[in-house]
């Protein structure tokens, strides 16, 4: 897709896509018309599943039929911060999501889990006949993506990836900008997150998990270890076997808009250098430094993370730039300027281009916005702003640079076949295996 074709169909789907090919009169029927009730069931209770549940009931005519966490505290939470004060009282409280999948009266789950679940979760809630909103990153491996968006296909439903960037008004601006050839030619485009609200977390011995919590179904298919609370909720982000640490917990957001800006299909090549620098004797198995650089057809795709710093380039926590021979677009948390680069002849340096001030963006609405779309999407069989096959390109890139850092050398990609050809100890980090009972089978 070039860039031209890209500003299309982004506007195409800001407006609103047209009805899924191969839907039936019958999985249309689920829910179709604004006035019918949507029922909905959340899985997983922590941060993220209680907002993602409070935005999608403040969607007119939806319903919480269900909560489904394996740590009772957690439920309990919810159903107190989240359900009673919107006036709902769930039906079912488990720790089993099988039961919410099914019950006949859910239209829709919310899958807020840890990585390692996304896949799981999103295609046997496909199977079952439910539409998804799955929570960002969308899979802990290539492969696992890949049967995410055949599910979504073979089972017709709908499912939208969260990362809310894409409900966002002025990022289809940007592209439309990058696309207009402004910024002249572009070399390249650099990204960034550097957190210092997380830091070190020091060794914990093992433990006997929470009499609250089913531990074995927390796992789910990852590998049998005993309970360590380091490894548990929110810290999980940092180990190997339940997600791929900071470049798909932030890239997810911040490298999906960079393809999405550029018009990027996936990438040629990732190479990736760092480790454990800022705190290498602490619990962390991800890199809490790292630096990659991808090879696109026709420009360089830059990536920097580091944990416990927190001044990253234009002195800010994240952002995004992109670098033409007119000009640099950059984009902070909150606002997208255009810089005029400049130019030296004769000894005298000059700006070329022009200049765009701050132009701010809309970030506090993005979560509701995205709730909405997802809820209007499923109403109307309609594709959402966030769809899967865009979610597992973006991801191509974040999972390639993780290999390449595992394995300590460059990774080629080939886009036709998704395989990283004559290198099979990087391609063998493309899967993964899952640990009996479960399968992930479409």
């Amino acid at each position: 897709m070039n860039r031209r074709n890209f500003i299309t169909a982004a506007a195409t789907a800001t407006l609103g896509a047209a009805p899924l090919a191969g839907q039936t009169a019958e999985s249309r029927g689920r829910v179709a018309g604004a006035n019918d009730r949507v029922r909905i069931g959340l899985i997983g209770c922590g941060g993220m599943g209680s907002g993602d549940l409070r935005y999608s009931l403040r969607v007119p005519n939806t319903q919480c039929v269900a909560l489904c966490d394996v740590d009772d505290t957690q439920s309990a939470k919810v159903l107190k911060e989240v359900a009673e004060p919107a006036g709902q009282k769930p039906e079912l409280v488990t720790r089993d999501f099988r039961r919410i999948l099914d019950r006949k009266d859910v239209d829709a789950v919310i899958a807020a889990v840890p990585d390692n679940w996304h896949a799981l979760c999103t295609v046997m809630a496909c199977q079952a006949g439910k539409d998804v909103y799955v929570e960002k990153p969308m899979a802990l491996t290539v492969w696992e993506g890949r049967q995410m968006v055949e599910a979504s296909r073979k089972y017709n439903r709908i499912v939208q990836l969260g990362n809310q960037r894409r409900s966002g008004t002025p990022y289809p601006l940007m592209a439309e900008y990058i696309a207009s050839g402004k910024l002249g030619k572009i070399r390249f485009v650099r990204s960034w997150a550097y957190l210092d609200w997380i830091g070190e977390i020091p060794p914990l011995p093992d433990s006997d998990p929470p009499p609250t919590v089913d531990y074995d179904m927390w796992l789910g298919p990852a590998p049998k270890r005993p309970f360590n609370k380091n490894r548990f909720h929110f810290t999980f982000r940092w180990y190997w076997d339940y997600a791929n640490g900071m470049v798909t917990d932030w890239g997810a957001h911040l490298l999906d808009v960079c393809r999405w800006i550029m018009g990027a299909g996936a990438p040629l090549s990732a190479v990736a250098t760092g480790g454990k620098l800022g705190y290498p004797n602490d619990s962390m198995e991800t890199p809490d430094t790292l630096q990659v650089s991808w090879e696109f057809p026709e420009f360089i795709l830059m990536w920097e993370h580091a944990i416990g710093i927190g001044r990253g380039a234009e002195a800010c926590e994240h952002g995004i730039e992109v670098h033409g021979n007119n000009g640099v677009l950059v984009m902070n948390s909150d606002s997208w300027r255009v810089y005029s680069e400049t130019e030296n002849l004769s000894g005298k340096r000059k700006y070329s281009g022009e200049q765009i001030p701050p132009q701010p963006l809309d970030s506090p609405s993005l979560h509701q916005k995205h709730h909405e779309n997802f809820i209007k999407s499923l109403r109307e069989r309609s594709g959402p702003v966030s769809d899967l096959e865009n979610g597992h390109l973006s991801m191509i890139a974040m999972h390639l640079a993780n290999i390449s850092h595992r394995v300590g050398r460059r990774v080629r990609w080939d886009a036709a076949n998704e395989t990283i050809p004559g290198d099979a100890e990087a391609a063998k980090y493309l899967t993964r295996e899952y640990r009996a009972p479960w399968k992930l089978v479409v």
